[in-house]
């Protein structure tokens, strides 16, 4: 299997010297491994790439309205009739935006669509992850938490500092000043705006697991509903990490790398492609398909 060094090393040698420098020829490596997988599996593939572990990428890094574009543009002349794998690679984002990309993915490929995780699909990507019939992941992959965030705060916690201002008042009044004080950051509503938010998101996974993973099994939506409820949960940090063994153990659909070691050969070196020009140029952002079609967005230096 061709670790990142070998990658990284079949890039350096398409080194053409430039006015502005060495170029490398990452469009063309990254492509033919996408295309060796999709002939592999005789299925449509289209990569997900956020660039977010780069340090100094700041924008555009999560799932947002825009990547809509992408989507279409990766969508658009593949043979509908083959399914979709979907590879994907991100901190999470927009739980509206993820809705409707499963929306419209789902309709176009009728639910034929299994994810792969080579490394990291965190909150609304683990929300996409569970939108599959099946999720493919390797001892090095881990999904995360969908409770929601805002502003890098977790939703269960901010309702929690609601819920304790309430319970102190209620016993002790003159804590007025300090809980106005306190609370005085959030606008009006917010409270109602962070139960909405925790509420939809369970609403989104338990109906996508019932819908597309569960498909026709008995006891889908009590399957779902139990998935959902430990996916959604305040479990100390946003960030913690769901290993391949910890999805199993939440009762995912879970295929793991090591099972086929050509897929996970292949999927890996995707991955490798991407992670290397990712890391070699200012992209932030890459919706790839393996007919060559592709929707790139640039990092924006602060």
């Amino acid at each position: 299997m061709p670790i990142w060094n070998d990658i990284f090393n079949e890039i350096q040698k398409t080194a053409v010297q430039t006015p502005h420098g060495l170029a490398f020829d990452y469009d063309n490596i990254r492509r033919k491994y996408i295309k060796d997988f999709a002939e592999y599996r005789n299925r449509n593939v289209i990569v997900y790439y956020s660039d977010f572990l780069t340090q100094g990428k700041n924008t555009n890094l999560d799932i947002n309205d825009g990547d809509m574009v992408g989507f279409m543009n990766a969508v658009h002349g593949l043979d509908k009739s083959k399914g979709l794998d979907l590879i994907i690679h991100t901190p999470g984002g927009f739980p509206t935006a993820t809705e409707s990309i499963v929306n419209y993915l789902n309709s176009v490929f009728d639910g034929d669509i299994e994810i792969f995780v080579p490394h990291l699909a965190m909150s609304a990507g683990t929300m996409l992850a569970c939108s599959s019939k099946k999720i493919w992941m390797g001892k090095q992959s881990s999904l995360g938490p969908i409770d929601p965030q805002f502003n890098g705060i977790a939703a269960f916690n901010i309702k929690k500092e609601f819920e304790d201002a309430k319970q102190d008042l209620e016993t002790n009044p003159d804590s007025f000043r300090n809980w106005q004080i306190i609370l005085s950051k959030y606008h009006p509503a917010f409270y109602y705006t962070v139960l909405d938010a925790i509420e939809l998101s369970s609403q989104l996974v338990e109906k996508w697991l019932e819908k597309y993973m569960f498909k026709n099994q008995p006891d889908a939506k009590q399957k779902s509903k139990t998935i959902t409820k430990k996916l959604n949960n305040n479990t100390g940090s946003h960030s913690k990490h769901f290993s391949l063994n910890d999805c199993l153990e939440l009762g995912l659909i879970v295929e793991s790398f090591e099972s086929n070691p050509d897929i996970q050969d292949k999927v890996l070196s995707i991955y490798h492609c991407f992670q290397i020009a990712g890391s070699g140029t200012n992209l932030c952002k890459i919706i790839e398909n393996n007919i060559g079609k592709c929707f790139i967005q640039n990092n924006v230096v602060r």
